[in-house]
């Protein structure tokens, strides 16, 4: 005997699926104020990132100060060892609290001077400074978090969702700074921008505290810091992650974040313009993330973590090569939507392969390994000048990419790796 189908089987179905990408908010309190507190957090940093970034390079016109500044916002990277080491010590919710209170004294302080008329490049480089203190070292503690509030066949959905949350911020941060550039000036952007720490601060209120006791409880910081690093040099995935973090940061990270306005100006692109191309990319980075968010725990991520980067490589090239506005922006896109795969796995894997008790450490290795960005600026910036800025880019990604196949025969165990616990 046939069995009917309900008339509402169908839109239950079609409703599930939609809600398949948000499974591990699903009745998790902790974690939705924690994602809701990252949104705010990231799109305060996209939006002032990209505010200063325009100062900057209007009152300059130097790519090589554009460097400079993009090369001290980034230094506090070089922290993240330390920051994890701290993260897996301290209470994780109330390191990201502290970081919110540094970001909106940051923010604040630059509206105050620029408002006045004090703006120049040293302060503004300064503040760069500030909010990437508040940023960067705040890093282990916000992913090994993550980790703590959800299941573990839910991570690599909860990392889509964060992903989700920095490429939205990534696309309406830009947006909305260069929006309120050109419709209120810098001051004010500033003022609206600093806006963004204070909702983050307040979302945290709905997380409890992130602690768990070290192994050895009276250990010191520098000692477990010691430790931590010969314990994670014997995970090979663990490390192959973090040199080809090293590598995507230094060849193509490190564009993305300090030479936009260069390819603005290249492209006869205003402030509003700039934001429009960076939305682009966030559109991108968006449908990326809830595809892999609705896919779920699903096998060879190592595999699918280094063909990802690939695709990222060539999009780019094809951005810098684009004869028109139009071809560009279509190229960006699908960089932001491969880029996905970077900014998700990239955490999934590290915090998968890694013991809970490592993972903030883990994590403080990673940061330090995004900053080859302050170092690449540099040498990317003095490229430029030379040979300009769409050349410098081919030449990065397809570095980048020789050097992905070098890894991928070199420690096929990432290749392998399905990235959940004991794969």
């Amino acid at each position: 005997m046939a069995i009917e189908e309900r008339p509402d089987a169908r839109p239950n179905r079609f409703s599930a699926a939609l809600l398949r990408p948000f499974s591990s908010l699903h009745g998790n309190r902790e974690f939705s104020a924690l994602l809701l507190s990252n949104i705010a957090f990231f799109g305060g940093m996209w939006t002032l990132t990209f505010i200063l970034g325009w100062m900057v390079f209007a009152q300059t016109g130097s790519e090589i100060l554009v460097a400079a500044f993009t090369t001290v916002r980034l230094l506090p990277l070089l922290l993240g060892p330390l920051s994890g080491a701290i993260s897996d010590r301290m209470d994780r919710r109330r390191l990201l609290m502290i970081a919110c209170g540094v970001a909106i004294v940051a923010a604040v302080g630059l509206a105050a001077l620029t408002t006045a008329g004090l703006g120049s490049f040293g302060v503004l480089t300064a503040g760069g400074l500030a909010l990437g203190l508040a940023h960067s070292p705040s890093q282990p503690a916000r992913a090994a978090l993550v980790a703590g509030k959800v299941p573990a066949e839910q991570l690599s959905n909860a990392n889509a969702l964060n992903a989700l949350a920095m490429n939205t911020t990534l696309m309406l941060g830009p947006a909305v700074g260069g929006l309120l550039v050109s419709a209120f000036g810098t001051a004010t952007a500033l003022w609206i921008g600093s806006l963004w720490f204070v909702l983050s601060l307040i979302a945290l209120r709905g997380v409890t505290g992130g602690y768990r006791p070290p192994e050895v409880p009276h250990s010191s910081i520098w000692r477990m810091l010691g430790e931590g690093f010969l314990a994670i040099a014997r995970l090979r995935v663990v490390l192959a992650v973090l040199l080809i973090t090293v590598a995507v940061n230094f060849l193509i990270w490190s564009i993305h974040q300090g030479f936009m306005p260069v390819f603005a100006q290249s492209m006869r692109l205003d402030a509003a313009g700039l934001g429009l191309l960076l939305t682009a990319f966030g559109v991108g980075g968006i449908v990326g993330s809830l595809v892999i968010a609705a896919l779920g725990d699903f096998p060879w991520k190592g595999a699918v973590f280094v063909c990802g980067i690939a695709g990222m490589s060539v999009c780019w090239i094809l951005f810098a090569l684009a004869p028109t506005t139009l071809i560009a922006t279509g190229a960006f896109i699908l960089a932001g939507l491969v880029s996905s795969v970077f900014g998700v796995l990239q955490n999934t894997l590290m915090l998968s392969a890694t013991p809970p008790a490592l993972q903030g450490r883990a994590m403080g290795l990673q940061e330090l390994a995004i900053g080859a960005q302050p170092i690449a600026a540099l040498a990317i910036g003095a490229t430029a000048q030379s040979i300009g800025i769409a050349a410098t880019t081919v030449i990065s990604a397809s570095l980048l990419m020789l050097f992905l196949a070098v890894m991928a025969l070199s420690v096929p165990a990432l290749m392998r790796y399905h990235g959940t616990p004991g794969a």
